[in-house]
């Protein structure tokens, strides 16, 4: 109860008041420190420490990522499949559109198989031998290929491209994918 005894004790806990801010202080350097080696930078902003100092704030969305950004000028889609089984797909799914006139697939994969569909049409209106053989190299099925290069003048003589439609149907069920149907004109 004498003042020097009060004076120790408030002394004691001001330094340990002093001795947990230090320490805080201490960890949120350190976490901050080891956030600028994270790869790919902070899952909060998406961008990394050394994206963050080189560029003004004012230029930098931090509500988008890159991911979300269009694919201007890109040649083709890439249907979410590596380049040989993006070339089988489209293969297959030219192969079923000669033969069967129509065909219920992804609005995505009907416009990208309508360019080859139509490719096909038009090697099959020229008719010689070269274009045969370029038919017989991309069209699973050869005598299919061969009904083709018989009916494809008759039946598209007068028309100079677009042989193709493609109609949007009902989502599909289970993944609410866009639907559509490519047909034959």
């Amino acid at each position: 109860s004498s003042p020097s005894c009060v004076f120790t004790a408030f002394a004691t806990k001001q330094s340990i008041i002093t001795s947990t801010m230090r320490i805080l202080l201490l960890l949120s350097v350190m976490i901050a420190g080891a956030s600028a080696y994270v790869v790919g930078g902070s899952a909060f902003t998406g961008y990394g420490m050394a994206t963050l100092q080189q560029a003004p704030p004012t230029t930098i969305s931090r509500t988008k990522s890159n991911l979300d950004m269009m694919r201007h000028r890109k040649g083709f889609k890439k249907l979410g499949k590596p380049a040989d089984q993006r070339k089988a797909l489209l293969r297959a799914l030219t192969t079923e559109v000669i033969r069967h006139g129509r065909i219920k697939t992804t609005l995505v994969r009907a416009r990208a198989v309508r360019k080859h569909v139509d490719h096909m049409i038009t090697l099959g209106k020229r008719g010689d031998l070269h274009a045969r053989r370029q038919a017989m190299s991309w069209v699973y099925d050869k005598n299919l290929v061969h009904a083709l290069f018989d009916a494809a003048p008759e039946r598209y003589g007068d028309r100079n491209g677009g042989y193709t439609r493609v109609l949007r149907t009902v989502p599909r069920q289970g993944d609410n994918a866009k639907m559509a149907v490519i047909e034959l004109v």
